[in-house]
């Protein structure tokens, strides 16, 4: 297994070895595929029947694979399987034809495989160095349009938790200006799943020319991740055949509540105390009503 392929799934890995696998332990691959649950439940001696190999065959794939034996590697199809995931993205993709029941069931399969595949994928060390950087940041300023922008406001709505001065401005017009008056010391957040959105790019290009310190969210290499200071790769499974790119937007959303969670508590005692108070003003303030205490007992007895 190499780095490129480590944060993948199983499944993904199965699909995506047709060309790295010798003949032979394709055929034991696409055995797999065709019935993974059957194989969790079989000998390796049953799976080289049912492929047509044998057993040393069997073993050479596991090692392909990147295990140390055939037990391991149905432990990892086991796990895979009881997370209840597509097997493959081709799984989940809707048909004109689905059911609604169908589609509901598929959707939901798509959201979880793709959250999955970029939990996997994160680079945890460079969440924690954008973490470093938006502590030390005088402002910042989150960017992006469309489905993007949706993650731009949510980090807008979270500012308190971040701790500077933070801006979001729906419009492209009013994102350049607000990254023409940065400076260093400031930080920009571009958020764009293809990592090509032209005004994006131009914006985060703009204020890093301004100064600022660029923290690219991105679904893969793009000219964003290659100009951002700090890129966070997000790959996600995208469907935009049918319906529209929701997925991307959902792990850009999980990974602003990562960022700002971190700040708040890298920020110390007293900050999370604030906050805390905060959100105690705001329940007031909207009128959240305390649940009323419970009737008493009339039979007289303490329960």
């Amino acid at each position: 297994m190499t780095d490129q392929t480590a944060h993948l799934s199983l499944m993904e890995r199965l699909t995506g070895a047709n060309g790295v696998l010798r003949p032979s332990e394709q055929k034991v691959a696409d055995t797999v595929l065709a019935d993974p649950a059957a194989v969790v439940r079989s000998s390796m001696a049953n799976l080289a029947a049912r492929a047509r190999v044998s057993e040393p065959t069997v073993m050479r794939f596991c090692t392909a694979m990147g295990f140390d034996g055939f037990q391991s590697f149905k432990l990892a199809l086991a796990e895979t399987l009881a997370i209840g995931m597509p097997l493959t993205h081709a799984d989940s993709a809707i048909d004109v034809h689905d059911p609604v029941e169908t589609m509901a069931v598929k959707i939901f399969d798509h959201t979880v495989s793709s959250l999955d595949r970029a939990r996997r994928a994160l680079d945890t060390h460079a969440v924690s160095e954008a973490v470093d950087v938006l502590l030390s940041a005088n402002s910042v300023l989150f960017i992006g349009l469309g489905a993007s922008g949706i993650v731009a406001q949510d980090a807008l709505q979270k500012s308190e938790l971040f701790g500077v001065p933070c801006a979001a401005p729906i419009d492209h017009h009013q994102q350049f200006m607000a990254a023409s008056m940065m400076s260093r010391g400031d930080v920009v957040v571009a958020i764009s799943n293809t990592g090509r959105t032209r005004p994006i790019v131009s914006i985060a290009e703009h204020a890093r020319d301004k100064g600022a310190t660029l923290i690219g969210i991105v679904g893969g290499p793009s000219p964003l991740m290659d100009l951002a200071d700090v890129p966070l790769v997000l790959p996600t499974f995208e469907d935009t055949n049918i319906h529209t790119p929701t997925v991307s937007r959902l792990a850009g959303l999980v990974l602003i509540d990562v960022l700002a969670t971190a700040i708040a508590v890298r920020r110390g005692p007293a900050h999370l105390e604030r906050l805390r108070q905060m959100k105690e003003d705001l329940s007031s303030f909207r009128g959240s009503v305390e649940p009323e205490p419970d009737p008493p007992d009339d039979t007289g007895v303490d329960t």
